[in-house]
């Protein structure tokens, strides 16, 4: 017999919460097999632009985080090719150098100690909205994860090589979780690899609704109270667990195997069951 039928919403909300936190088991992904699962799944999603874009987490060591080798696009990172760098770029683990402008991800780091991971890319409908010199404009029910979360740098400093720039970008940043960067292209800096992956996917989905819907006529705010209920009500590691597992498993799928080290022929073999097991 149902009980709940008179319970009040924020009772529910709570609820919900706690099913999720029991229903959804954490996933045994290490740091590295995140960081190269994320690096196939964003550049399915449209997110390679060439070489451009890092995307990088803390490492075990303070002062230490992995990023992609400079000369490899997002789809031929795998675990065992990411580098280890200190903050000034120095490689201490793996072969060939890291992407310079990774420099200002070292102010970033050092600024909030709240951010484990940060994802830096040039999607095409971002970088559309970047060339308007607008800011983001968060107006759908799915897109309340970036709501009042997303700031806008609205000069461009140039290329993000020198120390001005991690300043500049660092402070435009703030304490979101996101920036939109003018004329280059969206930053999103989080607790987790799995909510950056998912919030980077979110932000490319949102510049291209706010371009389909300003093409049609004026975007319409939604009420501040009930977009920041949203925003909280997605933002939770669970969420992020149960989003990153769900882009995952699809990476798998669509053959990205090798992106995991010595995984690739019991991928092929085991398939979804796998990839189901690990990250469910």
């Amino acid at each position: 017999m149902a009980d709940t039928f008179e319970t009040g919403k924020s009772d529910l909300v709570q609820l919900a919460h706690h099913r999720m936190r029991t229903a959804i088991p954490d996933n045994d992904w290490t740091v590295r097999q995140k960081l190269a699962l994320t690096c196939r799944i964003l550049f399915d999603a449209g997110h390679d632009s060439g070489l451009a874009g890092q995307i990088t987490a803390r490492a075990e060591r303070p002062g230490t985080y992995y990023t992609q080798r400079l000369g490899l696009g997002f789809d031929e990172i795998t675990e065992d090719n990411l580098l280890l760098v200190d903050e000034d770029l120095e490689v201490l683990e793996g072969d060939g150098m890291a992407n310079p402008a990774n420099r200002f991800h070292s102010w970033v780091y050092r600024a909030r100690p709240d951010v484990n991971c940060i994802i830096h890319t040039h999607p095409p409908h971002v970088s559309a909205l970047s060339m308007l010199e607008t800011p983001l404009v968060v107006s759908h029910m799915d897109m309340c994860p970036l709501y009042d979360d997303c700031a806008f740098l609205e000069t461009w400093p140039g290329i993000p090589v020198g120390n001005e720039e991690g300043e500049i970008i660092s402070a435009a940043l703030g304490d979101k979780r996101a920036l939109l960067l003018a004329h280059h292209g969206q930053l999103v800096a989080t607790g987790t690899v799995e909510e950056a992956c998912t919030l980077a996917l979110l932000f490319e989905r949102a510049a291209r609704l706010q371009l389909l819907a300003g093409a049609a006529g004026k975007i319409q705010e939604i009420p501040e109270p009930l977009a920041k209920e949203a925003h909280d009500w997605t933002s939770t590691p669970k969420r992020g667990q149960a989003n990153f597992a769900y882009y995952a498993r699809r990476a798998l799928r669509a053959g990205h195997g090798d992106a995991l080290a010595g995984h690739a022929d019991a991928l092929a073999g085991r398939g979804d069951a796998l990839a189901g097991r690990k990250d469910a």
